[in-house]
């Protein structure tokens, strides 16, 4: 992994911390980040477009009132998609990485956010329109001039990354990763991330598992009854462990906003599954043995 700070290897994803979520006060914020960064939590995950242009700000009122220093914390926001809301007059959702629109969204994210840095920038989603040089002209003056740290993307497959790459380095790829959900471990996106050092982070960490009753987590859920006893461990923490084993190194996300289950999501870094429970909960969410 070749980025320049040091984040948490389980990050506070802030997505349902507003509007989109639990719609927390500015208190509920505040006594949220202090219990993170109690436990271990330093880094939290950002967009512009979380609650439709409004966690950012949300987020920054919280810090600004709470006294946390901002060296005790990392921030990772994304940009580029514009998002059909109120808050924009977008009249289709689509992406938009000119030059002049990420250096404008960064600036209002560091006014958003009450800082003068972010840690980690990340473009959203990939766009068929995007250019490196485009987007290197942008990174370039950004880091110049301290606004950001370390550059990266979100949701890019491998070949994408190879393309920004030729105009400027990409330090991680946060995509979707899961038991439930898990292609980037066969589509090259992992094997992308650790041949070229790059930092892998994972969102929707616990996948459909909580969400949905299906065939699949009926026999996730399964498998998982013998390990929690085995482990001494809960189902969040065992569906954390198998994404926190692959060799990546991934950095889950996790998106929950209640103080227990973030102790519990640390925690879930003290156990080492064995090898063959590994694959014992891979089987159940494929629904075959391994070839």
């Amino acid at each position: 992994m070749k980025t320049t700070q040091n984040y948490s290897r389980i990050i506070a994803g802030t997505m349902t911390w507003g509007n989109w979520g639990r719609g927390l006060s500015e208190s509920e914020i505040i006594k949220l980040m202090q219990h993170c960064l109690t436990v271990g939590v330093t880094t939290f995950d950002h967009a512009d477009i979380y609650g439709g242009y409004t966690n950012e700000a949300m987020f920054g009122a919280a810090f600004a009132n709470s006294g946390i220093s901002r060296k005790d914390m990392q921030l990772i926001t994304k940009c580029g998609i514009q998002h059909v809301c109120e808050a924009r007059s977008n009249k289709i959702g689509h992406y938009e990485y000119s030059k002049e629109y990420i250096i404008n969204s960064v600036n209002q994210s560091l006014k958003n956010l009450k800082t003068d840095y972010i840690d980690f920038l990340l473009l959203h989603r990939p766009s068929p329109l995007m250019h490196p040089l485009e987007v290197s002209e942008a990174i370039y003056q950004l880091k110049k001039e301290g606004k950001i740290i370390d550059f990266g993307v979100s949701n890019f497959s491998p070949s994408q990354i190879q393309m920004i790459e030729t105009a400027v380095p990409v330090l991680g790829n946060q995509v979707e990763f899961s038991l439930t959900q898990n292609r980037v471990m066969y589509d090259g996106t992992f094997d992308d991330c650790i041949t070229n050092k790059r930092m892998a982070m994972a969102w929707s960490s616990l996948g459909s598992y909580f969400k949905e009753k299906n065939e699949k987590t009926t026999r996730i859920k399964e498998a998982l009854e013998g390990l929690t006893k085995k482990y001494n461990a809960t189902e969040d923490q065992l569906l954390l462990a198998w994404v926190l084993k692959h060799p990546a190194v991934v950095f889950p996300v996790i998106g929950t906003a209640n103080p227990d289950r973030i102790t519990a999501a640390i925690n879930a870094l003290e156990i080492n599954l064995e090898l063959e429970d590994w694959f014992v909960l891979l089987e159940a969410s494929q629904g075959h043995s391994v070839p």
